[in-house]
């Protein structure tokens, strides 16, 4: 029997381990400036092509590397961060497993040009799917100066998962902020095909933020701040008013590393709980110093996920601090103290009984008829004679008997309601039918023709009597339908039109939102909208689809922005269900929103009207019935 297991080739491990560590170019730009940044750099400049898959060359000022550093750094499990295990508990570093040069130097062309602080000539390297070509010595500045050419050439299946490049390029910009909000003491420089994204100078927090979001957001944060034998937390939070529906900043960082944790993320939002909406996400920019031993980074390839050891007190402090800034800053209400039989204390007022000089008229009478000249008429039309006593009596017994008839009228109205609903009610199968059309599936509503048929339960779903039994419809399933067989005979019909707005929308967008507009700008003028670029990141809404009708312009806009993010699809790649449904989901009714009688009714008779009103585009069912055997049994 022959031997079945053998040593994979470096070459093949190392593609092996891109997988896990290289998904796209932005995890080859998190992974190349952390490198820079253990050097000591004070300085990172990042230049792409193509939004990483041409070129991405990341420049720094730091220590640089001699020779044989930079040919062993290529290697596997080469790293300069830790020498033995119990390093692993005092990280200060970011890239430790020593798989991220060499999972790069696999998928893609280097050139590496570096030169360390002590010598005087510096090194350059050219590898080529993990196989050195030259390495020479050669005259270049301190620092290093690494180039990453043809991404995932010789991996065709993974360049063809590479999104477009404004998708790719929005990656980027996203990663790019987290980097900058950590190291703050670094001056940075992002260049896209020749054009300066990004250039910042070495600030405080406050400021980085400002120069990364927008100067706008410098008015909308609350400062928090607070250190325990635990944990120091810092950073700012947004106020509760400029809270956003979609697109929230909000980054956590742990010693100097940016992470996700979804158990932090509940303590936050359990703290704006009631001062903002359901839908809507506040922005935050936390901080948190712990001792290194207490949490463990290696638990995934990316280093985004950190296990905490304290997470429990920490949840504590962190609710405790945010809460507090949120009251000084009279963010959150104000404790309004029950009064109702606490002592009257009156307040010292030294000239409380002094006297003062108060000037009456003794002859004013309220009462009198005829303070007015007899000539002169009232401002209703009649002579002041005509309110004598005497026909001032008749007008009080006119009132009481208009008042008299109302109620008599009130009263009968009541009952003759009552008695319409009662004689209407009994078993389903002798109330009349309306007529459906053919193609509306036979789903029988009970509509009483005085009280309304329908009740939204908690603002998102809505209650009507059926022949099987109660009908729950999920509201905003049911307008997301609606939207998308509309739009979707429109699309096919060519018929976007753009309607002009009567004041132009003003719209301030991130670096990684107008890269992703900037791109989808001419497949949106398709659709009818009606956009201008102001500059940098400004844009202005002058039209938008006429089909859209009531539709916040703003959100539609950066929700069809953020599916383009997630699914990289082409908008307008064929003017059918893409666009529909994009518009569909940009448009349609969230839940929490509350309706009317007369709205929850006209969204029923639309929605039965349809070919196919049971499922959603997703497939996801859109009402589901309560048989009336199922409620009986629940009645006992």
């Amino acid at each position: 029997m022959s031997d079945v297991i053998k040593l994979l080739p470096d070459s093949v491990a190392n593609q092996i381990a891109a997988g896990e560590v290289i998904q796209r170019p932005a995890s080859v730009i998190k992974e190349l400036v952390e490198n820079s940044i253990d050097a000591g750099a004070t300085s990172v400049t990042i230049v792409l092509k193509d939004a990483g898959r041409t070129l991405i060359q990341v420049i720094d000022n730091g220590v640089g590397m001699s020779d044989t550093d930079a040919r062993l750094a290529f290697e596997r499990h080469a790293t300069s961060k830790i020498s033995r295990a119990d390093d692993l508990f005092a990280l200060h570093t970011m890239g430790f497993r020593g798989e991220a040069l060499a999972s790069i130097a696999a998928i893609a062309q280097l050139d590496l040009r570096t030169m360390h602080k002590d010598a005087t000539v510096g090194t350059r390297i050219i590898i080529n799917g993990s196989k050195v070509e030259s390495q020479q010595p050669e005259a270049c500045v301190q620092g290093t100066n690494l180039m990453v050419k043809n991404l995932f050439f010789n991996v065709p299946a993974r360049r063809k998962f590479l999104k477009k490049d404004s998708v790719e390029l929005s990656n980027i910009m996203r990663e790019f902020e987290r980097l900058a909000l950590v190291n703050i003491g670094v001056e940075f420089t992002l260049i896209s095909n020749d054009v300066t994204l990004h250039s910042l100078r070495r600030a405080s927090m406050k400021q980085r933020i400002a120069d990364l979001f927008g100067k706008n957001l410098d008015k909308q944060l609350i400062p928090i701040d607070t250190d325990t034998s635990i944990v120091s937390i810092s950073g700012f939070i947004g106020l509760p008013e400029n809270a956003r529906k979609r697109n929230a900043l909000q980054y956590f960082m742990v010693n100097g590393r940016n992470m996700r944790h979804p158990y932090f993320h509940k303590a936050v939002i359990q703290c704006y709980e009631q001062l903002i909406p359901a839908d809507e996400q506040p922005n935050y920019f936390i901080n948190l110093r712990v001792d290194p031993e207490t949490i463990d980074v290696n638990i995934h390839p990316t280093k985004s996920e950190i296990k905490f050891e304290n997470e429990q007190p920490i949840w504590q402090i962190l609710t405790a601090a945010i809460r507090e800034s949120l009251g000084r800053f009279n963010a959150a209400p104000s404790i309004d103290f029950d009064v109702e039989d606490a002592p009257d204390i009156p307040v010292f007022a030294p000239d409380a009984f002094a006297q003062h000089d108060v000037q009456l008229d003794t002859a004013y009478n309220p009462f009198a008829t005829s303070s007015l000249p007899k000539s002169a008429p009232s401002r209703t039309g009649v002579r002041q004679s005509a309110f004598n006593s005497g026909s001032l009596n008749t007008h009080l017994q006119d009132w009481e008997q208009l008042y008299d008839d109302f109620v008599k009228k009130r009263d009968d109205g009541y009952a003759s309601m009552l008695e319409s609903k009662l004689n209407n009610t009994g078993p389903a199968d002798v109330i009349p039918e309306e007529p459906a059309e053919e193609q509306t599936p036979k789903i029988e509503m009970e509509l009483e023709p005085t009280v309304s048929a329908t009740l939204q339960l908690k603002n998102s779903y809505i209650l009507t009597p059926s022949r099987e039994g109660l009908m729950i419809i999920d509201q905003h399933r049911a307008h997301l339908r609606i939207l998308y067989d509309t739009y979707l005979q429109k699309a096919s019909e060519g018929a976007f039109v753009s309607q002009s707005t009567m004041f132009p929308d003003m719209m301030e967008l991130s670096p990684a939102q107008n890269a992703v507009l900037t791109d989808l700008a001419p497949s949106l003028e398709e659709l009818g909208f009606n956009l201008s670029h102001l500059g940098g990141t400004s844009w202005s809404i002058n039209g938008i689809p006429s089909i859209l009708k009531d539709a916040n312009p703003r959100d539609t806009l950066l929700s069809m922005i953020e599916n383009v993010t997630e699914t990289g699809q082409e908008l307008a790649s064929t003017m059918h269900e893409k666009i529909a449904l994009s518009l569909a989901r940009s448009s349609a009714i969230k839940r929490g929103q509350p309706l009317t009688a007369g709205e929850m009714d006209r969204l029923l008779s639309d929605l039965f009207r349809l070919p196919s009103p049971a499922l959603t585009p997703y497939g996801k069912p859109v009402f589901t019935i309560l048989p009336l055997d199922d409620i009986s049994k629940l009645l006992g």
